[in-house]
């Protein structure tokens, strides 16, 4: 199924093509191709003039995103470490969107309280371990219907598996991120469906 819905995808160009070579040579992990469209469609549809990323990287998915986004719309992202800092500023320039991006250096978790006014709209992709941390206050940023997208829930495969079927050295991160879908699909005022999209995407809203 993957192979084929992969095949009726249309490559990238320009710039977000160059981004996908440069990660898979040093790589780096961005969004993938079933995740990338699926995002798009959900930009137009909600149509949010506030976005919220948590993780950068390079700043594919931020590029891609702030392309959406309406006119005077803004993308806040947040990134911690270093070098894809660098690299994620020196895109976000090459690519003109630098007036409606901002980005956000240093840990989310130290970021995220001071962060007041609301996003329609939250993209998390950061350390998959730390979703469930991030969880109080990005429900706390998310408004009335706005709408969170968590992606690699299923981290390869491996959140599907009973917790002996993974190495022990990951079996923490299994806990988490299975706390983090529990509590997505059964926290009140929130909507959540959990689909297999390249590596499984949970998309909520909050009511």
């Amino acid at each position: 199924m993957s192979a084929y819905l992969l095949s009726l995808e249309t490559p990238e160009a320009g710039m977000l093509a160059e981004l996908e070579l440069y990660a898979k040579e040093h790589d780096i992990p961005i969004v993938r191709k079933e995740t990338a469209a699926f995002l798009r469609v959900l930009m137009k549809i909600r149509r949010p003039r506030r976005v919220l990323e948590v993780g950068t990287a390079i700043g594919y998915s931020g590029i891609l995103l702030a392309r959406e986004l309406p006119e005077g719309g803004k993308l806040v992202t947040i990134e911690n470490y270093e070098p894809r800092i660098c690299k994620a500023k020196e895109n976000f320039a090459r690519s003109g969107l630098n007036g409606q991006i901002v980005l956000m250096e240093g840990d989310a978790a130290e970021i995220l309280p001071s962060l007041t006014e609301p996003f329609d709209f939250i993209f998390m992709d950061a350390a998959k371990g730390q979703y469930m941390n991030f969880f109080p206050e990005v429900l706390r940023l998310l408004p009335k219907d706005g709408v969170l997208v968590s992606d690699n829930v299923f981290q390869d495969g491996d959140t599907l598996e009973s917790r002996y079927a993974v190495p022990r050295r990951d079996r923490t991160i299994h806990a988490r991120m299975r706390e983090y879908l529990y509590t997505l699909k059964h926290t009140n005022g929130l909507t959540t469906a959990i689909l297999p999209v390249g590596d499984g995407v949970a998309v909520s809203v909050k009511e």
